[in-house]
């Protein structure tokens, strides 16, 4: 396995922690719990601002001195369901207590308490359509550019139904250059359904000096710390990721790979009026 894919290290507890450090890179974290009805989760965000994602299961939370609640509905991600989410800046500490089995995903970056804590979804998300044909897929948005939430994150689910392709055209946002282009890293957390299925993810830059093909299974994390990463989902299998971007600049302006240009154009003179 190369080292852009991480596989989960269990099946309970904390089973993925991605730091800028261990990423080799500057801005986002990624950690994922997986609880049994009854136990507790906790951390402090110190200097990085949080997302926590329900991404299944329910859980009762106490979070920046404040007694949140039940949050949590759907009890498989492939629902699609829209997720109940916390935002709490750094500075703050945050314990979970799931009431059901549960899994809960910590999305993280720099934050500079611009943004109180304050819940997200389910009723701001709306499950919408991006694409067409095999390109066609559905986008849960938790936190991207247009929700003022956030100092840096950029949160979105995306479903891939079996058959199509996801992030595609194939693009990349690598450079610091707004507003042609931002530098934003890159987390994947890809859920399968089956759960024993697989999907490709591929991450390459123009030059091809990374050019990685993975096969990704249930639970599997991709890093993306620069080019192009299109996902594909094979006849059979139904392909589920929670993205997790964050840059100097929290905007998202990409560039697409020279080869899928006319593939672009292409779409747009069939799709063209008259």
């Amino acid at each position: 396995m190369n080292s852009l894919q991480r596989r989960p290290f269990g099946r309970h507890g904390k089973v993925h922690e991605i730091t800028p450090q261990s990423a080799g890179w500057r801005y986002v974290g990624f950690a994922l719990y997986h609880l049994r009805a009854g136990e507790t989760a906790a951390e402090a965000t110190g200097e990085r601002e949080v997302i926590l994602v329900m991404v299944e299961g329910k859980a009762a939370f106490r979070a920046a001195g404040r007694d949140w609640g039940l949050l949590g509905e759907r009890m498989s991600v492939f629902d699609k369901t829209p997720p109940h989410c916390l935002y709490l800046p750094n500075g703050q500490e945050w314990q979970a207590t799931a009431e059901t089995d549960c899994v809960i995903a910590v999305c993280s970056a720099p934050g500079s308490g611009g943004h109180p804590a304050r819940r997200i979804g389910p009723e701001s998300i709306t499950l919408s359509p991006r694409g067409m044909g095999p390109n066609q897929r559905w986008i849960n948005n938790i936190a991207m550019e247009g929700e003022d939430y956030c100092d840096s994150l950029l949160v979105t689910e995306v479903f891939t139904p079996a058959g199509n392709w996801s992030s595609y055209p194939s693009h990349r946002h690598d450079e610091d250059d707004f507003p042609r282009i931002t530098y934003l890293e890159e987390t994947y957390y890809h859920r399968l359904d089956p759960a024993d299925g697989w999907a490709i993810q591929r991450v390459y830059t123009d030059d091809r000096c990374l050019d990685e093909v993975m096969a990704v299974r249930d639970g599997d994390v991709v890093l993306v710390p620069r080019g192009h990463h299109p996902c594909g989902a094979p006849h059979g299998f139904e392909l589920y990721y929670l993205n997790v971007m964050a840059g100097p600049k929290r905007a998202w302006r990409f560039v697409t790979a020279p080869e899928v240009e006319s593939v672009i154009a292409k779409d747009a003179r069939q799709t063209a009026p008259g």
